[in-house]
């Protein structure tokens, strides 16, 4: 299963950011390209403890439907998201989002297998394999909806 810790992936994913342009068109939803980097750099931060949700208290928390989610179901268009991780979109300048992903993606790269994880504020309780794949699926799922 893909996940952010690998150099593999990370490099798959840089890759596909290279392939984006300011203005690509978006396949479905609301956000423009800017935007959605935005988003999915705060999303990113969220395991680096440097964004944090108010905690919501929903099913997908627990086992066995948090797994299913994280690990193997397809990931929904438009959900709703919490305000938190769409705060910096309107502003975003895109050539500024492209920096700070490959910048946080080396960050995150960097962390220790020790370090202790934050909760997610929707699946609380995450291990550094979850907080890996859902970070890919999450990227993944945005990439896609640009084309890339």
């Amino acid at each position: 299963m893909a996940s952010i810790w690998e150099e593999e992936t990370r490099n798959e994913l840089l890759n596909r950011l290279d392939r984006l342009t300011a203005d690509a068109p978006a396949r479905w939803g609301k956000f423009n390209c800017p935007a959605m980097l935005a988003h999915v750099n705060d999303a990113l931060r969220m395991p680096l403890r440097e964004v944090t949700a108010p905690m919501k208290n929903l099913p997908i928390r627990f086992s066995p439907l948090k797994q299913l989610v994280i690990y193997y179901l397809p990931f929904p268009k438009g959900v709703p998201t919490s305000p938190v991780l769409l705060a910096r979109c309107d502003e975003a300048v895109f050539q500024d989002e492209v920096q700070a992903f490959a910048q946080i993606l080396d960050r995150l790269a960097r962390r220790s297998r020790e370090t202790s994880w934050p909760k997610h504020p929707a699946f609380g309780t995450m291990s550094r394999r979850g907080w890996g794949v859902l970070g890919y699926r999450h990227v993944d799922h945005h990439f896609t909806q640009f084309g890339v």
